[in-house]
C-alpha cells in the first residue's frame, strides 16, 4: 500500500513538473511565420528581442531565413514597462534629433545595462543618481514624465534588436550645452546630430 502511495505521489509531482515546464515554455517565447521580406533584423525590431537571441533560440548561426519558416521569439529581457519608460528618455533626450540619435541614445541605456559599472536594470540606470545629481537630465526637470512618440518607440525596439552589437557607447552629451570636462574626455564613438556618444 505504501509503494502504491508513493507511485501516485511521483506520478502527480512528475505530471505537475511537466505542466508547469510546459506552461513555462508556453510563456517565455512566441511562435512567427517569417514573412516576404522578413530579416532577422526586422522580426528584432518588430518584436524588440535582440536578433542574437532569436538566432540562438532558433539555432541559428546564418542569417538566412525563408517566407513560411517558423521561428520562435523568445521574449524580450526588457519589460513593456521598461521599454515604455525608456522611450519617454529617448524622447525627451532625442526630441528633434535624427532617428538614428534616437536609437543611439536607447543604446547608451543598454549598454550601461549590461556594464559592470552601472545599475543592472534598465529603471536602475534611468533613475540613478551619483553625487545626488541624476545620470539623465530630464529625470530631474521631469520632462521624462510626458508621453513617447512612436519615433521613440521604434528607436528602443531597434536598439533591442541590435542590443550588443554597435560600438559600446556608455554616455552622450551636446557639447555646447556640456559642463562637465570629465565628459570631454571620454572617448569618442560617434557624432549623430546634437549629441556625441563616447563610453
Amino acid at each position: 500500500m505504501k509503494k502504491l502511495k508513493r507511485l501516485v505521489i511521483a506520478s502527480v509531482l512528475s505530471l505537475s513538473v511537466s505542466m508547469f515546464t510546459l506552461n513555462h515554455q508556453s510563456e517565455a517565447s512566441t511562435s512567427y511565420q517569417v514573412q516576404s521580406g522578413d530579416s532577422y533584423y526586422k522580426i528584432g525590431v518588430k518584436f524588440g528581442v535582440p536578433v542574437a537571441s532569436i538566432k540562438l533560440a532558433n539555432n541559428k548561426s546564418s542569417d538566412l531565413i525563408y517566407p513560411g519558416q517558423k521561428l520562435v521569439i523568445p521574449n524580450s529581457s526588457v519589460t513593456a514597462a521598461e521599454k515604455e519608460l525608456m522611450a519617454r528618455l529617448v524622447h525627451a533626450e532625442a526630441k528633434g534629433e535624427p532617428y538614428a540619435g534616437k536609437v543611439a541614445v536607447a543604446t547608451v541605456v543598454l549598454n550601461r545595462v549590461d556594464s559592470t559599472l552601472f545599475p543592472n536594470t534598465v529603471n536602475g540606470v534611468i533613475y540613478q543618481q551619483v553625487n545626488g545629481s541624476y545620470a539623465f537630465t530630464p529625470v530631474k526637470t521631469g520632462s521624462i514624465n510626458q508621453p513617447a512618440d512612436a519615433s521613440a518607440r521604434q528607436a528602443v525596439n531597434e536598439a533591442l534588436a541590435l542590443r550588443g552589437q554597435g560600438k559600446g557607447s556608455l554616455y552622450f552629451y551636446n557639447p555646447r550645452t556640456a559642463v562637465s570636462q570629465w565628459i570631454f574626455s571620454r572617448p569618442v564613438t560617434v557624432t549623430i546630430g546634437n549629441h556625441v556618444f563616447a563610453k
